[in-house]
Formats: structure tokens, sequence, C-alpha cells
């Protein structure tokens, strides 16, 4: 029973943020330390999309651009790491099989996924989510003004049908979206604020989303 004790202590609790970071932005950034700070997790990793099942929908930014605009806004928080397994896979990124992929290289390491509102109520649309919840737990971010009742009450009812497996992530309100930065780009509006300086820099410096 000691050595059991002892191998949960030292476990890792990892956490988790997927996305195309097309580009990453401030809301990204606040997300993953609110999860970082409530749940105790060791670590979060940024893991890019590569080749996503949503590419046919949406014009998506070279994989080595965005990488390098993730290691740019994500390079003054030690807790905070960059992992391309999605971006050097030939394989289309399905959540299931990443997820799968980092348990078997993190054996020893407690997983955390985390997702938005909106994913959370699309969650069981995905490709085979029971195989996601085999390897990690779900952190749902919500802000207190969205949605809160029927929030909380999908998170019951997920948790009836996947017991301790769904969790609430409370962050504070800031309305921003790739989307809604691409469009501002293309329309010659400002970006500051929206994203880390270093990203907007080199956002610009390379001509990225514009017309």
């Amino acid at each position: 029973m000691g050595t059991e004790r002892k191998e949960v202590r030292e476990m890792k609790r990892i956490g988790i943020m997927g996305g195309a970071f097309n580009p990453v932005h401030n809301g990204h950034l606040m997300i993953a330390e609110n999860a970082r700070e409530q749940y105790s997790l060791d670590q979060v990793m940024f893991v890019p999309t590569g080749h996503s099942p949503l590419s046919h929908k949406q014009r998506i930014t070279d994989a080595s651009l965005r990488c390098e605009m993730v290691s740019l806004a994500i390079a003054d928080n030690p807790w905070f790491i960059l992992n391309e397994i999605e971006i050097h896979s030939p394989e289309t990124s399905y959540t299931f099989h990443t997820i799968k992929k980092l348990k078997e290289n993190l054996k020893n390491a407690e997983l955390f996924f985390i997702l938005g509102a909106d994913s959370l109520f699309d969650f069981e649309s995905w490709r085979n989510p029971e195989l996601i919840l085999e390897h990690c737990s779900i952190l749902a971010a919500y802000r207190k003004h969205q949605r809160q009742e029927e929030f909380f009450g999908h998170i019951a009812y997920l948790n009836q049908k996947y017991p301790k497996k769904f969790y609430p992530l409370d962050t504070p309100c800031l309305e921003v979206s790739s989307q809604e930065i691409r469009r501002r780009i293309e329309a010659g509006q400002t970006i500051r604020y929206l994203v880390p300086n270093e990203v907007e820099t080199y956002i610009h410096t390379n001509r990225l989303y514009v017309k």
C-alpha cells in the first residue's frame, strides 16, 4: 500500500491543449494557465493540429508557422510546452488517436484534455469519444455568463454516462477567437492585446492572414 501511495504522489498531471492555433491567442493561454492553477497541473502541452479532419472547411496556415507562433507565445511560461506529435504524423489528426499515442509516451502521467464549452456539447459527436476517455479526463472551460445552467447540466449528464471524467474549468471572460483575429487582419484592424506581442510581430513580419 505504501508503494502505491508513493506512485500516486509522483504521477505527473499533464494538461493537453489541442487545436489549429491559427493563430494562437491570449484566450488559449488564459484557459491553459487557469487549468494549470485550478487542477494543479505539472505541465500543459500545446498540440497543434496536423492533418485536421475539418481542413476541407477552412484554410489552415502551414504547420511550421503555427508551431513557431505557439513557441513564441509560451516561451515565458515554464509550465507550457509545445508538442508536435500531430504535425509529424502523416495520419488525420483525430483526438482519440493523439491521446492514445501521448499516453503510450507518458505511461506514468495522468492526462487532462482541455476544451471549451462549445466543444463539450459536441464531444459525443467526435470520432470515438469513449477511446479518448480511456486515457484522459476532460477539463471543460466555461465563463460565468455563458450558458452556465446548461453547461453544468451537461457536465452532470456526461459524468453519469462516463463517471468522474468531466470537470468544470472556470475561466475569465475574454472574447477572442482565431477566426476573429484572421478577420481583423484581413480588414487591416489591430490585433494588439488579442495575441502576445511576439505573435503579433511574427504575423505582421511574415504577412500572415492578409488578403
